[in-house]
């Protein structure tokens, strides 16, 4: 019997006869041949039928197949360079078709136009397109690099809870839910707190999982529900955390280029910029980001522009302001020291500076922006203390992580990287929405 292959693995059967295992995505009829680009979960191959290969019956089933009917197919592997498929450039000659299941004719993702509400309705279905497969499978790579770059270099996974009892980052973003008699619990925005517990029993620690921001935002690099992976590391600076991010984050685009060429390929993606990705990356400070700006807003011409482009000392940047600055550089780059009031309450303050934090957000070049937050942790137990009354959130709920500043505190670091941030500037997509299989948004919770 031949054996069954994935496509993805077709190059090494060429002149052979193998069996695909697969569903009917396009069917292209010429008169006494049929051209079917089949997939099978690995990849997209042609698969041609010729009538006199063929039972005369069996042709016929053939050129009537509608899109999506699951087949196993036998034939004969061939190279030609004008093959379409992911990869291209092989197609297998049909001897031999059995139909699984002839799917029904109204197949609501035909091969035309869609808007984007009816396709993300269609969700379950549209993730069987080339485009979107390509994607969630770089996707699946990016995540298999996260966890194999930090657990080969000494750090432990923790999983840590996704009900909480107080907020991270800001009350005003969480979704709650009763919990039986003790009142409200929350979906979690972060593991890092628990993962700063973690670090004085396993040193260095990562969680990786999904976080809940109830944010109404419906800019492209936000979802309700999306997954961040989260190192922490004991003894560890804030210019320590930079080398790790941009080592990690350095293996994870080199994984993505290596092992998903015919997946960016297919999606068109120009991967020049993402070979450049390599240590060092480029540092500056708020300060320096801020005077950045202020010179490209004076640059421009464009009124809109300039109104967007308009910031004072004190305020975060936002969408426009990390597309414009990122557009300076062909490497991501880290913009440290970010005002202390637009951070979150556990980040160390700048010696000499309390108007400034130990901040990092590392900025995507081609204007994806933010794919990294981190930060050095406070580790004075009475500065924390006093954080908590400032931000006006409730010490009980935050004694537990007050203990840690009591019993052998040290420097810490840590940082989270969102998946769909970088898996949408791996692709070079523009919307994070095709980066997750069933995106959450303040709009969709369906399918």
């Amino acid at each position: 019997m031949p054996p069954v292959i994935r496509i993805s693995d077709i190059a090494q059967y060429v002149g052979q006869e193998v069996t695909l295992q697969g569903w009917v995505y396009n069917r292209t009829d010429k008169g006494k041949l049929v051209f079917l680009l089949v997939r099978d979960g690995y990849g997209f191959a042609q698969c041609v039928a010729f009538k006199g290969d063929l039972p005369v019956e069996l042709f016929d089933q053939v050129m009537r197949l509608p899109q999506e009917s699951s087949v196993i197919i036998t034939g004969s592997v061939r190279a030609d360079q004008r093959a379409p498929g992911i990869p291209g450039g092989y197609e297998v000659g049909v001897k031999d078709l059995q139909v699984v299941q002839a799917a029904a004719e109204d197949y609501p993702m035909a091969l035309k136009e869609h808007g984007v509400d009816f396709a993300l309705d269609h969700r379950h279905l549209w993730i069987r397109m080339p485009s979107q497969w390509a994607i969630l499978r770089v996707r699946t790579v990016v995540i298999r690099a996260i966890r194999e770059w930090l657990d080969s270099h000494g750090f432990t996974h923790m999983d840590t809870p996704i009900l909480t009892p107080a907020a991270c980052e800001g009350t005003t973003t969480l979704f709650e839910t009763p919990y039986f008699d003790e009142g409200m619990a929350y979906l979690a925005q972060s593991g890092q707190l628990y993962n700063e517990a973690n670090i004085f029993a396993f040193g260095k620690v990562y969680c990786f999982g999904p976080t809940f921001r109830a944010e109404k935002s419906k800019t492209r690099r936000h979802l309700t529900e999306f997954w961040m992976v989260e190192p922490e590391a004991a003894f560890c600076d804030l210019d320590q955390l930079m080398e790790i991010e941009e080592q990690f984050v350095t293996h994870i685009v080199q994984t993505a280029l290596r092992e998903c060429q015919a997946e960016l390929k297919s999606l068109g993606r120009d991967t020049s910029l993402l070979e450049q990705v390599a240590p060092p990356f480029p540092r500056i400070s708020y300060d320096e980001a801020l005077k950045m700006l202020e010179d490209i807003r004076a640059e421009t011409e464009d009124p809109e522009q300039k109104e967007l482009l308009a910031i004072e000392w004190g305020m975060d940047f936002g969408s426009p302001h990390e597309t414009a600055l990122t557009q300076r550089f062909s490497k991501p780059v880290f913009v440290y020291g970010y005002p202390t009031q637009v951070k979150a309450f556990y980040m160390e303050p700048w010696p000499g500076r309390p108007e400034v934090c130990k901040s990092v957000d590392l900025l995507a070049p081609e204007g994806y922006g933010e794919i990294i937050g981190g930060s050095e942790r406070i580790s004075s137990y009475e500065l924390l203390l006093q954080r908590l009354h400032e931000h006006d959130l409730p010490v009980e709920a935050f004694q537990w992580y007050l203990d840690l500043r009591k019993y052998g505190s040290v420097p810490h670091s840590g940082f989270g990287l969102g998946v769909e941030r970088t898996v949408s500037w791996i692709t070079g997509i523009q919307h994070i929405r095709e980066t997750i299989a069933y995106p959450r948004t303040i709009k969709r919770v369906y399918p």
